[in-house]
């Protein structure tokens, strides 16, 4: 029994019902790709490139979305996006691109389906893959790095008494509870004039011959596994040429947040995209064909967290990356912005992950800026949206009063608009100070879980007051003999946004459990969120293997 979806489905069908026909003539896509931001760096630039593509030279493969799963939520989510790729397809097949059904295992319940023997049908090609016909675990590109999740047990997120209720109601219809599934999706139209039908390797390649396909988008059911995997699967179709790229949110992954890295089910399967599309291949989205906003999923409430890291001194670029893996998978979606590696004064992919962000953490010292990406930035300040900032931030778009390069721009009153500061300089690096609570504001929920106790502060004390009225004083450093100067603060900005800084942020701080939480707790506090009670600060550790 397929299981009930009328609360699932809602405003997405009737999205379906409403999008525009798409436009005759070239598809324009819009490709998002990784790039390392240096060699062997790392870090990597998220970018995009625009194509024109020819609807008769595409196809689109539906990759294994199954009638039924052996993991109950798995089939909720797959029903959830069914629709939105119902209309992708039915508006991509009316422009001439040509769509191949990919439910594997199921050749057999299709045997006289006019679609599966068009695909038997098709002339062999000449220039068939060595090993097309196999799964497909890596390849070469993939070597260079990690793969960001485990999922050696299955990858089921169904909690227990869940997932054994679903596989009794599987079992009581007669079905394999392991392998419940016998067909394609019914909630997926598949023409049986136009459209085909294979999970054959070999066949998939023939027919993207036979029609000069070059380019083809892969979507379906799951990224991690199958989408990869396939004969027909990106890495196949990848390291044997072919302009191939995925349906990003058209996707799902098996990926159990029970396992490493520990985070969000739907922070696993943007670890998974974020690896494709820096080793595999090319990213795309269904708006692009349909129109609208991408999908997503509705139980995907996860604030967007940016950080912008652009600064040599403190090697936040490695520090923050970490925090965020360690920590904020669980509760946040996070993206990494850096700045050029060969252009001093450029961010790139700033105002792609300003569109999106629900909050926007600051490490950068002293740049200058593309007109775009600063008026993108102050579009983000001036609509009141949050702002968490650490060390250099202060100074983050200011040159001293110096005039910027030519092309370039400042602001200069960032440090007073943005966060109520007033940097003006640091104590020497050998004066020792030391960090202290405010007690009168002690029960702060940025405070939550921050050790009372004094601790010492592993780089200079920025000289930062007076702080501007709107601010709340968290914490405070002294050096012996000099004024405390305030060393974290909240601020409520003239736009009615909030901000958070702190002048910690020094390389040997991401080792401090009290800077740790004081970082969370300022990115939880600044979403909207409540602030844990409790939060284990221990690391997880990977597993010992690739893949």
């Amino acid at each position: 029994m397929i299981l009930p979806i009328r609360r699932l489905l809602g405003s997405f069908c009737a999205l379906a019902l409403l999008i525009a026909p798409l436009a005759a003539g070239d598809l324009q896509m819009k490709l998002r790709f990784q790039q390392e931001t240096a060699p062997d760096s790392g870090h990597f630039h998220q970018l995009t490139r625009d194509e024109a593509w020819k609807p008769e030279k595409t196809a689109i493969i539906v990759c294994d979305m199954w009638d039924l799963h052996h993991c109950r939520n798995a089939v909720l989510r797959e029903q959830q996006f069914a629709p939105r790729l119902n209309a992708v397809l039915k508006q991509a097949r009316d422009a001439g691109v040509i769509i191949i059904h990919a439910p594997s295992g199921c050749m057999e319940k299709y045997a006289d389906h006019p679609s599966r023997k068009r695909a038997e049908q098709t002339p062999k090609a000449a220039d068939i893959p060595t090993d097309i016909n196999t799964w497909c675990y890596q390849i070469p590109s993939e070597e260079d790095g990690i793969y960001p999740v485990d999922q050696s047990d299955g990858g089921s997120d169904d909690d227990p008494k869940q997932h054994a209720a679903w596989a009794a109601e599987l079992t009581a219809q007669g079905l394999n509870s392991k392998i419940p599934w016998s067909k394609q999706t019914d909630m997926l139209t598949i023409d049986p004039e136009r459209d085909y039908i294979s999970d054959k390797g070999d066949e998939v390649w023939s027919i993207l011959a036979q029609k000069n396909i070059d380019n083809v988008i892969l979507t379906g059911v799951h990224t991690n596994m199958c989408v990869l995997g396939r004969p027909f699967g990106l890495r196949q179709l990848s390291r044997n040429g072919k302009n191939v790229v995925l349906m990003r949110d058209l996707t799902d992954t098996m990926y159990n947040p029970g396992a490493w890295p520990f985070v969000n089910h739907f922070t696993g399967t943007d670890l998974i995209v974020s690896h494709i599309e820096k080793f595999v291949c090319p990213t795309v989205t269904s708006d692009q064909i349909v129109g609208g906003e991408e999908f997503a999923f509705a139980d995907d409430k996860r604030p967007h967290v940016v950080m912008v890291m652009a600064e040599d001194e403190y090697e936040t670029a490695q520090t923050l990356p970490q925090f965020g893996g360690d920590f904020l998978g669980r509760d946040f979606r996070v993206s990494y912005v850096y700045g050029s590696e060969t252009d001093r004064n450029s961010i790139p992919g700033l105002e792609k992950a300003l569109a999106t962000a629900d909050v926007l953490l600051i490490s950068v010292r002293r740049r200058a800026l593309p007109p775009e990406q600063l008026e993108a930035l102050r579009k983000y300040v001036a609509a009141g949206k949050p702002m968490v900032g650490i060390r250099t931030a202060s100074h983050a778009f200011g040159l001293r009063g110096k005039e910027p390069p030519e092309g370039t721009e400042t602001w200069e009153e960032f440090d007073a608009e943005v966060w109520g500061g007033n940097y003006t300089n640091h104590y020497p690096n050998g004066m020792k100070s030391m960090i202290e609570t405010v007690e009168a504001n002690a029960k702060h929920p940025i405070l939550r879980g921050v050790s009372r106790e004094p601790f010492p502060q592993v780089g200079s004390l920025y000289q930062t007051a007076p702080l501007a009225a709107g601010t709340t004083m968290l914490l405070t450093g002294t050096v012996e003999g000099k004024p405390a100067e305030p060393v974290a603060w909240t601020f409520r900005r003239a736009d009615s946004g909030w901000s958070f800084y702190t002048s910690l942020g020094h390389k040997e701080d991401f080792q401090n459990k009290s800077f740790q939480r004081l970082l969370l707790n300022s990115i939880y506090w600044a979403a909207g969120l409540e602030v844990p009670n409790h939060f284990d600060l221990t690391k997880p550790a990977p597993p010992q293997r690739k893949g």
